[in-house]
């Protein structure tokens, strides 16, 4: 899958690019506590890295 759709779905929910990117990784539970605790800037960020590092 292309890093771009990814981003835009990272954009759009952090979590589901992660999922995109690795799967239900010890990353993906991160992003979604990130997420889900108010946190949205920090789990969209935490997305786009993970997506830029793999």
């Amino acid at each position: 899958m292309d890093d771009a759709l990814r981003v835009v779905a990272a954009i759009l929910l952090p979590p589901l690019g992660v999922f995109l990117q690795v799967g239900l990784g010890w990353d993906f539970w991160i992003n979604l506590f990130l997420t889900i605790f108010g946190f949205y800037i920090l789990g969209l960020v935490h997305a786009v890295w993970v997506i830029a590092r793999e």
